[in-house]
């Protein structure tokens, strides 16, 4: 039985809303104190009690494992033969072809996928996948953001979180410079670096010679160790064969490493036909081979080699602008620059401060040296032709960088300011012809667009602490590397107004280029002009000073006299109109020309005694 009582309640009573007013006091419950209760009071001195509305939480922490990736490949080989097959045996492959060929089984196969290949090649055929449908549109406007760059990932020898994993290969735990960097020429994500300690007699004894192949994507420790016989000062990857480098010595040896084989070199050159001093500037010859290359170092010789025989040099070229081929009249080279659309010629940078043109194909060794170029302080750290104009040319050296036309020989187009610190490297933008970047010894990477102004760089940016030594930018121009003294390689990816060529940009680079030529050719023919006159004052002065005392009195006395005369007849001509016109010709009763003769004595006795 459900028993079941039901609750009642008017519509309007329910949910209805609370009313409040303010009203008196009233004492609800009035409890008066027991006497009987104070036995069981218990008295405590001092009463302390809390009480908590947080909730307790406890700390923990958790140390993520490293995860370290490896590098692996398979080699394909050529498989598929049965057993009984030896693949490198010639003759038994022919005969095991033929056998197959005739096969009919075989015969249906090809039948049938000759059909689905052909169908699938008129697919191909029928719509091209590749076409540039707006290839003709202008560039589009790029946004005015700021000029800026940021810090992508940085490779150190000798930071904390490497530390582990590098000091076990370099345990003495010197600290070498970053010389060289140099891209990977098929993708950006491999960059080999050399390291090199440049100071005077600051090597140490076990210090190590090893340099490295970094990839971008697992910067705890490098690819490949390249072991050379000396440090490296310049390291340069092949852009026809991505696994073969080639390296100079701090000794002037010149060496070339085959990645396949492993970190040892393939072949180095005999210390006797190789440089005397450490080679600073390699660079590959667009040759058929891609084996060809030359050499630049501070001992004065151009060496060119090819790789295959590196047991002497092909070619020898001495850098005495003299034109007289010694060595001991050679001036150092530091700096190296080749352009491919210009395979005959070549420049080279000093440490005097002189850039030297120079032509392959000349006949003569002196003939070789074309023009020389005079305008830096100290040594050219850096040389570059821009690669929209390849007539102009950046220089970087002492406190400048200096951009320099084929056709004027005594002073740079244009040039950037004194700096406060050293100048070490630079390069042109590889997309913007009016944009390049310059490293100094304070550790600030400065991005010069000349397009925009020109007295102050459009970016600075402090990269590091110590000097940067070294500078790289990749090929499309957005992400650059700067190698430090201490070893660091910063990699920094530059905003997008920095690496997107803007519309009409090459004509107007071109336009300022030819402009500021013009106007220092004019500048330079006025200070011709005025070397002339003042070599032509200062020899005139020179025979003057080579006459006779006697001599001179008598040419001054002379000099005199003839200006005397002149002035008398000078004043017979003019008396007829004087009297017209009445005026008086002398003063206080003096007749003409009495005080002219006077003053005239007293002069010829002033000449008299000077002379």
């Amino acid at each position: 039985m459900e028993i079941i009582y039901a609750y009642t309640r008017r519509r309007s009573e329910f949910g209805r809303p609370c009313h409040f007013s303010d009203r008196a006091a009233e004492v609800d419950v009035d409890i008066p104190p027991d006497p009987s209760m104070a036995s069981a009071f218990v008295l405590r001195n001092p009463v302390d009690s809390y009480v908590q509305h947080t909730s307790t939480v406890s700390e923990h922490e958790v140390n993520t494992e490293r995860v370290e990736v490896q590098s692996r490949g398979v080699n394909h080989v050529e498989g598929g033969w049965p057993r009984d097959i030896d693949p490198q045996d010639v003759e038994q492959t022919i005969r095991f072809r033929k056998k197959v060929e005739k096969d009919e089984n075989y015969i249906n196969t090809i039948t049938h996928l000759g059909t689905l290949m052909e169908h699938c090649i008129k697919q191909n055929n029928a719509i091209d996948i590749y076409e540039e449908y707006f290839g003709e549109e202008e560039m589009a406007e790029v946004d005015d953001e700021p000029p800026s760059a940021k810090t992508i990932n940085v490779i150190s020898m000798l930071t904390a979180c490497f530390d582990v994993l590098l000091l076990k290969r370099d345990p003495n735990g010197t600290k070498r410079t970053a010389t060289h960097l140099s891209w990977h020429p098929d993708t950006y994500k491999k960059l080999a670096v050399a390291y090199s300690s440049l100071e005077f007699q600051q090597n140490v004894k076990d210090m190590s010679f090893d340099s490295y192949i970094w990839d971008l994507e697992n910067p705890n420790k490098p690819e490949l160790v390249l072991k050379p016989t000396s440090p490296l000062v310049i390291l340069e990857y092949n852009p026809k064969d991505s696994h073969v480098l080639v390296g100079g010595c701090y000794n002037g040896q010149m060496a070339y490493w085959d990645t396949r084989k492993g970190g040892l070199p393939v072949e180095v050159s005999a210390v006797e036909v190789s440089h005397r001093d450490p080679v600073y500037g390699a660079i590959w010859l667009p040759s058929k081979t891609g084996m060809e290359c030359f050499s630049a170092s501070t001992d004065g010789q151009v060496l060119w080699w090819d790789i295959r025989k590196l047991s002497e040099p092909t070619e020898r070229l001495v850098l005495d602008i003299t034109r007289q081929g010694l060595l001991e009249n050679a001036l150092g080279a530091v700096a190296l620059e080749f352009e491919p659309t210009m395979p005959t010629k070549f420049m080279v940078g000093t440490e005097q401060g002189i850039v030297i043109a120079c032509n392959r194909k000349a006949k003569t060794p002196p003939e070789k040296i074309t023009s020389t170029y005079s305008g830096h302080h100290g040594p050219v750290y850096a040389l570059a032709r821009n690669p929209f104009c390849p007539k102009v040319f950046l220089t970087v050296g002492d406190w400048t960088a200096r951009i320099w036309s084929e056709e004027m020989k005594e002073s740079p187009i244009m040039q950037t300011k004194y700096h406060l610190s050293y100048l070490t490297d630079g390069c042109w933008s590889t997309v913007r012809p009016g944009v390049f970047f310059t490293t100094r010894s304070d550790g600030v990477l400065d991005v010069w667009d000349f397009l925009f102004k020109q007295k102050d760089p459009s970016l600075s940016l402090k990269v590091c602490d110590e000097p940067l030594s070294s500078l790289q930018l990749q090929d499309n121009g957005r992400v650059v590397g700067c190698g430090s003294k201490l070893g660091t390689v910063s990699l920094l990816e530059i905003s997008s107004g920095l690496c997107t060529l803007q519309r009409n940009e090459k004509t107007l680079a071109t336009a300022m280029f030819e402009r500021e030529t013009k106007r220092e050719k004019i500048l330079e023919a006025r200070h011709r002009e005025m070397r002339l006159k003042e070599r032509a004052r200062s020899e005139g002065r020179e025979s003057k000073v080579e006459e006779k005392p006697e001599e001179v009195l008598d040419r001054v006395r002379r000099e005199f006299f003839q200006a005397v005369e002149a002035e008398r007849q000078r004043r017979v001509r003019e008396e007829p109109q004087r009297r017209r016109d009445k005026v008086p010709v002398g003063t206080g009763g003096a007749p003409a020309g009495t005080e002219g003769s006077a003053s005239a004595f007293q002069g010829q006795d002033r000449a008299g005694e000077q002379a």
